[in-house]
């Protein structure tokens, strides 16, 4: 069937292993969300904000609910959390955020990637996270931050920054531990719903790296994301 049929193949089976990962990532965090606390979003915070994060990457309602309904059947299953730190092409600091039913595989998975595009992954704990802050992140629409901030401010939230974002979506920054009492302040204050409600690290510092370093970095970060295991990936290049 010739060179095209082949690469219009491996296209499709990278399309559907990415889309697989996704589905697993989202799969395991709603169902630990959901897990707990009551399992219902009108109920539970923390659930409502994984079910709107993973809808915004375009999960089906499918997945969403099969995940919500291994919760309310009281599955066995478990999964716990892991945190792998690895350096990338050009020096790049990795810090790798698991959630896993068998850390054996996750961690064999997250390695034979990172070794794979050229990176490696650090024996010395904090090595890489050193490079980071934890910040608790809310992004919703509107379009007026100095209100927000005087709510918040008034409502014994430790604000980092309230800032406006491309059009009408306000950006708050807390800190982590702040993030679920300000998001509830948000919501009896009117915001309905919230396009991003998680805890990030962001860079403290960042590493230039050349173009050819760039694209290896990409391919590694590309190959992460298909580990269904890994929840989230930071970075502190310039690309």
């Amino acid at each position: 069937m010739g060179r095209a049929h082949e690469v219009r193949a491996a296209s499709i089976a990278a399309t559907n292993a990415r889309k697989s990962a996704l589905y697993m990532k989202a799969s395991s965090e709603i169902y630990i969300a959901a897990k707990s606390g009551v399992p219902d979003p009108k109920d539970n915070l923390a659930l409502r904000s994984a079910i709107e994060k993973w809808r915004a990457q375009n999960v089906t309602k499918e997945v969403i609910e099969r995940a919500i309904a291994k919760a309310k059947g009281g599955s066995g299953q478990s999964y716990e959390a892991g945190r792998y730190e690895a350096f990338g092409p050009g020096g790049v600091a990795i810090v790798i955020n698991t959630l896993t039913d068998n850390n054996n595989r996750a961690f064999a998975d997250v390695r034979a990637a990172v070794k794979h595009h050229g990176g490696s992954i650090s024996d010395r704990p904090g090595s890489a996270a050193f490079h980071f802050e934890d910040i608790g992140v809310l992004e919703f629409e509107g379009t007026d931050p100095d209100s927000i901030t005087e709510t918040l401010i008034m409502s014994d939230v430790d604000v980092k920054e309230v800032k406006l974002i491309d059009d009408g979506e306000i950006r708050v920054l807390v800190a982590p531990k702040e993030l679920h009492n300000a998001q509830k302040v948000m919501s009896e204050n009117g915001v309905g719903k919230f396009d991003t409600a998680e805890t990030r690290l962001i860079p403290v510092d960042t590493v230039e790296v050349d173009a050819e370093d760039a694209q290896k970095l990409r391919n590694l970060l590309d190959a992460l994301d298909e580990v269904q295991d890994v929840q989230s990936v930071y970075h502190n290049s310039n690309i």
